[in-house]
């Protein structure tokens, strides 16, 4: 932290002095491609090194504030850098504030030259980034560089250097069979929720619970990246997107070429993927895979909405029959200051599948809420639960909640039985 605060207004002098050498009639991409193809290549050493330096260092600081991301560039950051910590995204006004064209500068520093003509031609661009601290630990943090208004923007999220226990996620047996190769040798599961909800965490929770547990083969395809794990009674392999495979669905076709055991697919973003993977499980692999929705039913429902319509039908008797389990998470704000997490879960029961095939996932949400012994739970329940240790207040467990008059219902019913047995 320090580091960063005192070279800050060393690196803001000469950030300063090279964008007075940006050619005052060059505008829009034409400025950013002058930035990115012939001021970087001819920066001398040790420019480079004090620039890349204090980005190490803005990194790092990160972690000391615990930091989950750090925002900068674009006319949206308002000149400043930008950190979320335990859910809130406030400017980091103690670094100082950065015209736009200082900020171009010092985000397309850190691209490599293949990256910036990739980013310039996409005018977006994923990659992970690695850097070691003072003792040697290796971090690494996904980003993204994109364009706002004609100038640089740069989002970038720290990945846990620590794998969260699976024991830590309190799920019941069922659903650990249902995650886990040792009970259950084929099937798709799906951990979903917002951007920023902790699904890669989960992810990583049960590879690890398979690393540790049994003698596999993981393929993981993500874009970027972002936790490498050691193979330990499996061997694990990871594939980035773009840099490894060219799309997610040619590496779910080539990882069929690999003798995988289990296969993690960083996300369903679209259709061809989405059959891709159904695909890959029908062929009798362990399929684990993302999407960005908030609840079980939800998702149920995105992944049959994505294909086409002629295939609905089709991809809808495919899902029931190969589903196995569906997590759906939120971080929530704590009593205490942090982020907890929430979770709905959904384990396949011969009444979940029915309804999937029958196109009536309507009736899924009571199936949850009356199928705890199945190692079933709703997000309202979840939050409930939350909610009568103290850890969240009742306000955060009805913002959260995605059937708010549900929420309000459990915890009326709560408060009513307090109320009671007083």
């Amino acid at each position: 932290m320090i580091d960063a605060i005192n070279n800050a207004k060393t690196v803001k002098n000469l950030l300063a002095k090279l964008v007075q050498n940006i050619p005052a009639r060059l505008r829009a991409a034409e400025r950013q491609a002058f930035i990115s193809f012939t001021m970087i290549n001819k920066l001398v050493p040790e420019q480079k090194a004090l620039l890349n330096r204090y980005f190490n260092d803005l990194l790092l600081l990160m972690r000391d504030y615990e930091a989950s991301d750090i925002d900068f560039g674009g006319r949206g950051s308002n000149n400043c850098i930008w950190l979320r910590i335990h859910g809130q995204k406030k400017p980091f006004g103690q670094l100082g504030y950065y015209q736009p064209d200082e900020m171009n500068i010092l985000i397309q520093c850190q691209l490599t030259e293949s990256q910036r003509e990739q980013f310039h031609s996409h005018r977006s661009i994923d990659f992970h980034y690695d850097i070691p601290d003072d003792n040697g630990k290796a971090h690494r943090y996904r980003a993204h560089a994109y364009f706002e208004l004609n100038n640089v923007a740069l989002n970038m999220r720290a990945i846990n250097t620590e794998i969260r226990p699976y024991d830590s996620y309190g799920f019941q047996p069922n659903v650990t069979r249902a995650f886990s190769l040792k009970y259950s040798k084929q099937g798709l599961s799906l951990v979903t929720g917002i951007t920023g909800s902790g699904k890669s965490t989960t992810l990583d929770a049960i590879v690890d619970l398979n690393n540790r547990s049994i003698d596999a083969h993981i393929i993981i395809i993500a874009a970027p990246v972002e936790f490498i794990h050691n193979s330990n009674r499996s061997i694990i392999r990871h594939r980035e997107v773009g840099l490894d495979t060219v799309s997610f669905k040619r590496g779910i076709v080539e990882s069929l070429r690999q003798d995988p055991d289990i296969i993690i697919i960083g996300e369903m973003r679209d259709p061809e993927t989405i059959l891709a993977a159904l695909e890959a499980t029908d062929s009798g692999h362990k399929v684990f895979s993302t999407l960005h929705t908030s609840s079980a039913t939800e998702s149920i429902d995105r992944i049959i909405a994505e294909v086409p319509v002629s295939d609905r039908d089709r991809v809808r008797h495919r899902l029931a029959d190969i589903l196995k389990c569906v997590v759906s998470q939120k971080l929530v704000p704590g009593t205490h200051g942090k982020l907890l997490l929430a979770k709905e879960v959904l384990v396949k029961t011969p009444s979940v599948k029915a309804a999937i095939k029958n196109n009536n996932t309507s009736e899924i949400y009571q199936m949850i809420a009356e199928g705890a012994r199945e190692g079933m739970i709703t997000m309202e329940q979840d939050l409930r639960r939350l909610c009568q240790a103290g850890k969240i207040s009742r306000e955060t467990a009805v913002n959260y909640a995605n059937n708010k008059r549900r929420m309000e219902q459990l915890l009326q019913s709560e408060m009513s039985l307090l109320n009671f047995n007083h």
